[in-house]
């Protein structure tokens, strides 16, 4: 069965509109559990627009499924404009001291809305090769997140990844707009088996939906995870949390 990691960014958000620690992560996160999500995914930036690094520590002492750490490991530390905010220490500097279940490793810069493509891996990747050595030795398992391309997965694996989290954007934007998706799954579903080929696990995420989850993951084989915040956050305030985390799960083949 694939698992359902939630995304709890847009909680952050929500409280981050004012200065109070309502709503809460940490309790979002542990409703999202109790309702039968996997595990929790944060995507912790330097300006801490959501997420923030303390949410990432109280995260860590406080829930009992995988914690799924993400985001640039390039980046470094930066001061908090808010007075109420701690500052950011850099991504490895809190990787380090928390040693989540697992770590997935994004491309993004500070001035991106959100994550919008893969790693090319290749172009030099001395330094990525590097941190993912560190984070294995620190026991935490390594996602790279990737386009859909199968020729990089070999790549993926000679840098020592784990798994390779496919950026599904364009999957889900093809649904949107009503194109026949069936290009889109057989890309997807090539770049997976050219994971599991050289022994990559694979997961996936990014605009994936009640719409659009279930014929991705009857398409992609033996997916192991999927991580979902934007639209569980929106199906949550027309649902409720729980039915939207059961909604999910019966995407997944779960809660029939």
């Amino acid at each position: 069965m694939t698992d359902l990691s939630i995304n709890l960014n847009k909680i952050a958000l929500i409280r981050n509109s004012r200065i109070t620690e309502y709503p809460s992560v940490v309790r979002h996160a542990q409703m999202c559990i109790a309702a039968g999500a996997d595990g929790i995914t944060v995507h912790p930036r330097p300006d801490q627009r959501h997420i923030r690094a303390q949410d990432c520590y109280d995260l860590h002492d406080k829930i009992n499924v995988e914690l799924n750490i993400e985001g640039n490991p390039f980046a470094g530390p930066m001061k908090s404009e808010r007075a109420d905010v701690s500052d950011y220490p850099g991504f490895m500097a809190l990787v380090r001291d928390i040693k989540p279940a697992q770590c997935t490793l994004v491309p993004d810069s500070n001035e991106q809305l959100t994550s919008d493509h893969g790693f090319d891996l290749r172009q030099d990747t001395t330094e990525l090769a590097s941190i993912i050595v560190e984070l294995k030795a620190l026991g935490v398992r390594v996602s790279l997140f990737m386009d859909a391309d199968p020729s990089q997965m070999s790549l993926a694996k000679k840098l020592g990844a784990d798994r390779v989290e496919l950026y599904t954007e364009s999957y889900a934007d093809a649904v949107l707009c009503g194109e026949d998706i069936t290009d889109q799954l057989e890309k997807f579903r090539d770049t997976a088996l050219a994971a599991q080929q050289e022994g990559l696990g694979v997961n996936a995420g990014h605009d994936l939906n009640l719409n659009n989850l279930a014929a991705f993951t009857q398409t992609v084989p033996e997916l192991l995870e999927v991580s979902i915040g934007h639209a569980f956050t929106v199906d949550s305030i027309e649902l409720g949390l729980a039915k939207a985390v059961a909604e999910y799960q019966r995407c997944l083949g779960k809660n029939p």
